[in-house]
């Protein structure tokens, strides 16, 4: 019982840090361009739930964005088709970001948790000492 701030704190470390890694594989993904006849980088999200007794939470899943993608007309792009069209990811930049800062966010709150936690734990060793 006594540790399980950081426990928590940790679990929550662990979910954001997943979330993080998402969102930067989306943002360096997203303008990966593909023929029609081919799949387009499908966008990771992860799906967070609570952990059984309130013990944190942890990644339920992790859900793919469509291969469907947006397709652009870019006759000069190497991998056009003989349309001209080629195929993008569907992942919008303003989104990603938002929940890059959330992500961010939440990381660094959790870790200043587990820092205070310790700090307490350190400090309610001490008291028993001579």
């Amino acid at each position: 019982m006594t540790f399980d701030a950081i426990g928590i704190a940790g679990t929550a470390l662990t979910v954001h840090r997943k979330w993080l890694d998402a969102v930067s594989d989306n943002l360096a993904n997203m303008n990966n361009a593909t023929s029609t006849n081919g799949p387009a980088f499908q966008a990771r999200y992860i799906e967070a739930a609570e952990g059984a007794d309130g013990t944190g939470v942890y990644v339920r899943s992790t859900p793919e964005g469509d291969a469907e993608g947006r397709i652009v007309y870019q006759p000069d792009h190497p991998l056009a088709d003989a349309e001209g069209y080629v195929r993008y990811p569907d992942i919008d930049l303003g989104e990603q970001m938002g929940a890059l800062i959330v992500a961010q966010r939440g990381y660094q709150a959790n870790a200043q948790l587990v820092d205070r936690a310790r700090e307490t734990y350190l400090a309610a060793l001490e008291i028993g000492k001579p």
